[in-house]
This record gives structure tokens, C-alpha cells and sequence, in this order.
């Protein structure tokens, strides 16, 4: 149980995994900063957690695809003197499609918010935690960080790194007080998917998705406990594995069948 004064900061708050993790960590009692693109969004999912569990949730709308955010958010968390106990880096999004017909600025977006901001929140905070010896991050990756994804290159690339980046820092700070917790789920029931317009990829439109609530749970109690890394569900624990043994060329080509449309067409609509 957190204290009163005890604050989680959690990007791309108001729905999926998000969403899901600022419930667990206000049934803790801890206070919330929600950072999201929609002020609506942000405004509804306040006043629910508010009301439900009775702590302070304090929103902040920006979009995070802009590199200036990060720091405009930390600005104002900081004009408002909240110390930031738990960093959750969970906003993020892909695009479906063969690389060659993707959009690029849209690439570059991602690029930006799946890395550009994991980056700029982690550094800022990191300092802070590990000046006064405590804090605990949570990082959220995919199993797609641990297997190449054709039809997702870029979305692949940006979880890959957040993964090797993670692993590497955590290790620069691990005499410091300070955890910082990889979560790699697979495919979740989220709007993710339709953001990527990814919903006629057939592991999207045929086969099984995770339940937020179930991966946020597994992301919480791993990070509570001050473990490195928790890849969420069985069959995504042996997909990480297996990806691990076999030939990359190999696990390409299945995530490429896996990927493939149901209506054959592999462009980006």
C-alpha cells in the first residue's frame, strides 16, 4: 500500500494496458498522473478512479508524438511539486503493412512516441530516483521486441530497442535503490490494432488476444516485486523462446504468415 503522497505517472493512461494499471495502482492507494492526447478521455478516466478508490488524479493532455512533450509534461508535474515515485512508459503505437508502403512521417511519429518519449520520461525521472535512492520503473515492451515482425518492421524495431535499452540501463543503476521492470506482452485486446490498422492481420482477426487486465496484473506484480522482466502469457513466454532458438530468417517467415492478411492484400490501406 502507498501512502498518501505517493504518485504514478502513466503515459497513454485512459485505455488498454494503461488504463488497466492506473486501476490497480489506485486500488493501492497510490495518487496518478494520466498522460494522454484526448483531455475528454483523460477527464472521464479521472473522475472513475477518483470516485472508485478516492485518490488525487491529476491529468495532463499532450501528445506525445511531439519531441518538446516529455519535457512540457515534466515541467508541469514539477510546477506542481508532485515527486514522481513510479514511472509506467506504456503509450505507444504501430502501423501495419510492408515497410516500402507505409507511410513514413507516420513511422517517424512512432518512432517518436515509442522511443523519443520511453527515452526522454526514463532520463528524467531516473536521475531523480536514483539521487535519492528509490523508485521503481515499469517499461512497456512486447513480445515483439524478442522476434523480427514483417508487416510491423518499424513497430518491431521501436519495442526491440526499448528492450536492449532497458537491459542496459538497468544494469548501470542496479546498485542504486532503483528497479526498473520490462513487460512484454503479446497480443492484447486493445484498440492498438485499429489505430494500426492492423485488424485484418490473421493473429489479430483469428487468433486469441490477452486481456488487458490480466497483462497490466502480470506488469504490476512483477514491478512491485523488483523483477527485470515478465513476458505475459504462456504461449508468448514459449514464442519468445522458441524465437530465441531458431534461425531469425526462420521466426521471420512464421510471424510473416502469422502477420499476413486475411484478405491478401499486404499494402498499407
Amino acid at each position: 500500500m502507498a501512502d498518501q503522497q505517493t504518485y504514478a505517472l502513466i503515459t497513454g493512461g485512459t485505455s488498454g494496458i494503461g488504463r488497466e494499471l492506473a486501476k490497480l495502482f489506485a486500488q493501492d492507494k497510490y495518487n496518478l498522473v494520466l498522460v494522454a492526447r484526448s483531455q475528454d478521455e483523460l477527464a472521464q478516466t479521472a473522475s472513475e478512479l477518483q470516485q472508485q478508490y478516492g485518490v488525487q488524479v491529476t491529468t495532463i493532455a499532450k501528445d506525445l508524438f511531439e519531441p518538446q512533450a516529455p519535457f512540457e509534461v515534466y515541467k508541469e508535474i514539477q510546477g506542481q511539486g508532485i515527486q514522481i515515485d513510479v514511472l509506467v512508459n506504456n503509450a505507444g503505437q504501430g502501423q501495419y503493412g510492408t515497410f516500402t508502403t507505409t507511410d513514413l512521417n507516420r513511422e517517424l511519429d512512432i518512432i517518436q512516441l515509442n522511443i523519443g518519449a520511453y527515452v526522454t520520461f526514463t532520463k528524467l525521472y531516473l536521475q531523480e530516483m536514483v539521487a535519492r535512492r528509490s523508485g521503481k520503473i515499469l517499461q512497456v515492451s512486447s513480445l515483439g521486441a524478442e522476434i523480427p515482425g514483417p508487416l510491423q518492421a518499424v513497430y518491431h524495431g521501436t519495442k526491440a530497442f526499448i528492450t536492449s535499452f532497458t537491459e542496459a540501463v538497468r544494469e548501470e543503476v542496479k546498485e542504486s535503490g532503483v528497479t526498473i521492470t520490462l513487460l512484454e506482452p503479446g497480443v492484447t485486446d486493445t484498440d492498438f490494432f485499429h489505430k494500426a490498422d492492423m485488424e485484418r492481420a490473421k493473429l489479430v482477426a483469428e487468433g486469441p488476444k490477452a486481456d488487458p487486465a490480466k497483462v497490466a496484473q502480470d506488469g504490476y506484480d512483477a514491478l512491485m516485486a523488483g523483477k527485470d522482466k515478465v513476458v505475459s502469457g504462456f504461449m508468448n513466454k514459449v514464442q519468445a523462446a522458441m524465437g530465441n532458438l531458431l534461425p531469425d530468417s526462420l521466426v521471420a517467415a512464421q510471424m510473416h504468415k502469422q502477420a499476413a492478411p486475411i484478405d491478401g492484400d499486404e499494402s498499407s490501406k
